[in-house]
């Protein structure tokens, strides 16, 4: 559908940390199903296609725990290719004992879960764009209860939930900030995005060619909490991917524009949302 590959601006990967790698590597392998691209003492790129990262997993030295009420993940999304793998994984993870919520959110159908730090996992398909509800800029998404017996009809007799599918995509991430009005112009002026939806005075959710959403902002541990310690369990990073370097240059400009601080790193431009949140802009 085009929201998760160039021109459009999406999320490609996100880095996350973690208390104790080994233990984690059993749940994303075992549980969700990724397989090892690359591995170092400390840190291992994860994948569903055996050629490109979606997703990281670092322990810092000195790692404390995940603290409550700070900035920082509240949840990435993992986006399946189809609605036949999210009735899969709802019966691999019932099977496993493995405890998780859910929401039929209109443009989509969606798991959620914690890992062992308690890092936020959202796993969902989209529905069909032609099924989303406009309402000039703003797109209609809700919190309602997920139709399993539906869901589970598409289940294909004889077949089981054998990990991450090739196609999967990191389809969005959602973040706690510490206020809005700031970050909107960070993420909307500075990297460009729209917003296409506003859920009160507490959360924004913003896109690249209207999609539904590739970021959510919410204000939910409250306004002016503090960013989270350099070590401890959390979001490291996350990965914008821009269409070419002209885009990525004007981005940068904008940023700076807005005050924001932006630094090169191993070819990729780093910054910094309002809130301590480090995003890295790549081609």
């Amino acid at each position: 559908m085009g929201f998760h590959t160039k021109p459009t601006t999406f999320v490609g990967h996100v880095k996350i940390k973690v208390e104790n790698l080994q233990r984690s590597l059993f749940f994303y392998q075992e549980v969700l199903g990724f397989d090892i691209l690359e591995q170092t003492a400390s840190t291992v790129k994860l994948t569903s296609d055996g050629k490109t990262s979606i997703l990281s997993l670092e322990q810092p030295e000195n790692v404390i725990p995940k603290k409550g009420r700070t900035t920082g993940l509240y949840h990435f999304a993992i986006l399946l290719p189809k609605r036949s793998d999210l009735a899969n994984i709802v019966v691999h993870l019932v099977n496993k004992g493995v405890k998780f919520g859910s929401s039929d959110h209109l443009v989509s159908e969606a798991l959620y879960l914690d890992d062992p730090d308690g890092n936020g996992i959202e796993i969902y398909i989209d529905r069909a764009p032609a099924e989303w509800s406009w309402k000039g800029e703003e797109v209609a998404m809700t919190v309602d209860p997920l139709d399993f017996k539906n869901l589970l009809t598409t289940v294909v007799p004889g077949t089981t939930w054998n990990g991450m599918p090739e196609g999967t995509v990191m389809g969005h991430i959602h973040l706690h900030v510490s206020e809005l009005k700031k970050t909107e112009e960070f993420y909307v002026k500075g990297l460009g995005f729209d917003v296409v939806n506003r859920y009160g005075g507490q959360a924004l959710f913003i896109s690249s060619g209207k999609y539904h959403h590739h970021i959510g902002l919410n204000t939910w541990n409250g306004v002016g909490a503090p960013t989270p310690a350099k070590n401890s369990v959390g979001l490291e990073a996350f990965t914008l991917i821009l269409s070419n370097e002209e885009a990525r240059n004007q981005v940068v400009s904008n940023l700076r524009q807005i005050g924001a601080n932006v630094t090169e790193e191993n070819n990729k431009y780093v910054t910094h949302d309002p809130s301590g949140n480090r995003v890295e802009l790549a081609i």
